[in-house]
């Protein structure tokens, strides 16, 4: 089962259950992946976008949320940062567990390790690799740093 499917089927149970928060939310992932769909027929790719573009959608929606709430949190707006933070919880529901402080660690000394990195000029790469190993299970914000300090 793909992970629209999945989306598509907890859709529909919320529907059925009459949940309308946890509708809303399901409703804006769909919107969102398919506008990525039509951005990728217009770029003439066919069909619809893989699982791990997919995943790269909801982490970024993740994200956004994140930053609304804190936003919302400074301003005083706690009835709208808390809905913020139910709709990362839907949200996540969909994205493979996150990977711990000591995993992301490993993953950086191995990917520095395989692509044979010594500088910061093969950041690009390290990135590159671990982006295409763990989408969805990191925060690249967060790894960023921490691969720029290895490699200084």
């Amino acid at each position: 089962m793909t992970l629209r499917d999945k989306i598509n089927a907890s859709l529909k149970d919320a529907m059925k259950a009459k949940e309308a928060d946890r509708l809303s939310t399901l409703r804006l992932i769909n919107a969102a992946i398919k506008d990525r769909d039509i951005a990728a027929r217009g770029e003439g790719e066919e069909g619809l976008v893989p699982d791990e573009v997919v995943l790269a959608i909801l982490g970024k929606m993740v994200k956004q949320r994140q930053e609304s709430a804190r936003a919302y949190d400074e301003a005083g707006r706690l009835e709208l940062a808390e809905k913020e933070r139910a709709e990362i919880a839907v949200i996540e529901e969909f994205l493979p567990r996150q990977l711990s402080e000591a995993e992301v660690e490993k993953a950086v000394s191995q990917a520095i390790a395989e692509t044979d990195a010594n500088s910061i000029r093969d950041m690009g790469r390290v990135m590159a690799a671990l982006k295409g190993r763990y989408t969805g299970r990191m925060d690249f914000g967060r790894v960023g740093p921490l691969v720029r300090e290895r490699l200084s």
